[in-house]
């Protein structure tokens, strides 16, 4: 059975129940959770931007609901892009609801959604338009009806597998730079991914954005910040975080942390809904190598 932490919002008196496997995914380039609200107050929470796409899969009638850059309110098992939540704007609500997020890897994204990662960059829709209303119909049933967390990453698990292997991969070039990136980001150069390549960084940049679904360097800049949110949730100090990330120096990060999540480093540090010892499981960034 998976284990489960209470996870507090510092923002205000909400809780999530965090279920996770008791495994790696056997999917690769896929990591999942479940969240379940249990807290006197319902869940108001602001989304910070991942170097992942997300699956917010909904577990039976209820669902949280995600508020974009927009205002738009859009609820149900829903998809959210690259970069989604970049500025600060975007923000999820629910009470007394459960659901999985399911964090796909931009490699396998088109394998598993049937669209391209750049269609739905710093966006969320709705699954079912990426998959029809009767099959996310389907899986929010099923995943509902699953007596316990693990079945239904079982289920999940198995769905992910059959589509990814009914679709053609990206090219092993592309999967390799993104892999590249994630592991070495604070040293990693694009002209130097191009010519490890062998390709000009004209067709690094058109390949990589049009198939992971950001440009080469905001994808540097998104892994970067990603790793320093982290370690600033996990009470790390702001300079030490700006040299271990690669940050040219603090106002460096402070600039980056400010354009990604709209908050200071001090105010970003303080606001997450998972306890900081769980933070380096949930904010796991998949990778297929």
């Amino acid at each position: 059975m998976p284990t489960a932490a209470a996870a507090h919002a510092r923002e205000n008196d909400a809780v999530w129940d965090l279920a996770r496997p008791v495994r790696p995914s056997r999917v690769p380039g896929v990591v999942l959770s479940g969240f379940s609200d249990r807290g006197p107050a319902p869940v108001d929470h602001r989304i910070d931007p991942h170097p992942v796409m997300t699956l917010a899969l909904a577990c039976g009638d209820g669902a949280p609901v995600i508020h974009d850059h927009t205002g738009r309110r859009q609820s149900g098992s829903l998809v959210t892009g690259l970069g989604f939540g970049s500025g600060g704007a975007a923000r999820i609500q629910a009470a007394h609801v459960e659901w999985m997020q399911v964090r796909l890897s931009p490699v396998i994204a088109r394998e598993v959604l049937g669209v391209e990662p750049a269609d739905l960059e710093g966006t969320v829709v709705p699954l079912a338009d990426l998959w029809g209303h009767r099959q996310a119909a389907r899986l929010a049933g099923q995943l509902g009806a699953a007596a316990t967390w693990e079945e239904r990453f079982a289920l999940v698990e198995t769905l992910l597998a059959r589509r990814s292997a009914a679709q053609p991969g990206i090219e092993a070039e592309l999967a390799w730079a993104w892999d590249r990136i994630l592991a070495d980001h604070h040293h990693v150069r694009i002209s130097g991914l191009a010519a490890e390549l062998g390709w000009s960084r004209k067709r690094l940049w058109s390949r990589f954005h049009a198939r992971i679904g950001l440009p080469p360097k905001r994808a540097v800049r998104l892994v970067r910040f990603d790793r320093a949110a982290t370690l600033l949730a996990q009470g790390q100090e702001a300079a030490r975080v700006a040299a271990d990330c690669g940050y040219t120096d603090q106002s460096h990060l402070h600039r980056d942390v400010v354009a990604f999540s709209g908050v200071t480093p001090s105010r970003l540090a303080g606001l997450t809904l998972v306890p900081p010892d769980d933070l380096a499981w949930a904010d796991h960034v998949p990778r297929l190598g």
